[in-house]
């Protein structure tokens, strides 16, 4: 019996190697490696203990629009509550939520990871409402998810320049991070060129759908009773028990390199999903501060590009003004906006 040759099998030089070498041993067929990334914008050296994906992990948590979405509205505006949902606390059950379905069905879970820390870079502050009044005022228009692309490619910035210089999978996953929730409605959806970031898309919908039904049952908006009964019978009564039957019926329902739900969880969950866009997310209560909302980020818009300010005007030089003010409302937290807002519109007490 002939031994091979100690060249066909290199030892690995690192423990990037060791751990690139472990996810072509452990990983699916259809999972995404990170040794076979498409590659950065920029070409960068290897790091010998991280993998590619595991850097724009690191990238993204370490990233100042991370720590900032910690005052970003999710759906409640401001809340005084301890306990209601932000943008960070969202992203962070999708993220736990995500793993652990990638982790089930073995794919890349430090991919999946990167992509949802960073899918919502990009918000805007007061949640969707800002999304809206920036889209109303901007011409090319406004979509969160954009933005968080150009968050990570252009307006981060590490010691290698502008941008984060993340990998081609974790920035696809970011920008198309909407297209998979399709399949919770029954649509077909071409969904992101790697299994990881649809997971991450399906799990956005699992984590908003229950964190937003709890938010608002703490709020006195709805009571569990007001929720469709079908669907809490399959579902369960508790967000726990329901993102559990989300979860495994996610794992269960992924059949040959393809992401879906076992058919009574989906029709359920898309029944959850409509009932909070029909009835809560529209309701006066809400409505009426999602106006307000708007009124602070239009009129401070529009002031802002009648007087730029260093801050506002900053950025590229080859973006218009438009762009670069957009840029900058787009960044804030709801606390900033208000404490603008105020500094601009509200008269100052005279002193003493």
């Amino acid at each position: 019996m002939s031994i091979p040759s100690p060249e066909r099998f290199p030892e690995p030089r690192t423990v990037r190697d060791q751990l690139e070498d472990r996810e072509r041993r452990s990983l699916s067929g259809f999972a995404a490696l990170a040794a076979e990334s498409r590659g950065r914008q920029r070409p960068e050296t290897e790091h010998d203990y991280r993998t590619a994906f595991q850097r724009d992990r690191d990238r993204i948590l370490h990233s100042k629009a991370f720590r900032r979405l910690k005052q970003k509205t999710q759906v409640f505006l401001a809340p005084q509550g301890d306990h209601y949902r932000t943008r960070l606390t969202h992203t962070l059950e999708v993220s736990q939520i995500a793993r652990t379905v990638a982790r089930a069905l073995n794919l890349n879970e430090d991919l999946t990871e990167a992509v949802a820390l960073g899918h919502d870079l990009g918000h805007t502050p007061f949640g969707h409402a800002g999304e809206a009044v920036l889209n109303e005022v901007f011409e090319p228009g406004f979509r969160h998810f954009e933005q968080s692309l150009r968050v990570v490619d252009l307006l981060e910035s590490t010691r290698h320049g502008h941008g984060l210089n993340l990998t081609f999978e974790v920035r696809d996953g970011i920008l198309n991070h909407s297209r998979s929730k399709g399949i919770l409605t029954g649509k077909d959806s071409s969904g992101s060129a790697t299994l990881e970031a649809n997971v991450v898309s399906i799990c956005d919908a699992v984590a908003y759908i229950n964190h937003d039904i709890d938010d608002a049952i703490r709020s006195g908006l709805i009571t569990l009773d007001d929720l469709p009964g079908a669907a809490i019978a399959v579902l369960g009564r508790t967000s726990s028990e329901r993102i559990n039957r989300m979860v495994i019926a996610l794992i269960e329902g992924c059949r040959d390199g393809s992401i879906g739900m076992t058919e009574d969880v989906r029709e359920a969950t898309a029944e959850l999903r409509a009932y909070l866009y029909r009835n809560l997310y529209p309701c006066e209560a809400i409505n009426n501060e999602i106006e307000k909302a708007k009124k602070i980020l239009r009129e401070l818009y529009y002031h802002l590009l009648a007087h730029p300010t260093k801050e506002s005007s900053a950025g590229q030089a080859s973006d218009s003004l438009e762009r670069r003010t957009v840029d900058f409302i787009a960044g804030m937290t709801d606390s900033y906006a208000l404490q603008l807002y105020t500094s601009v519109f509200f008269p100052k007490s005279w002193p003493a």
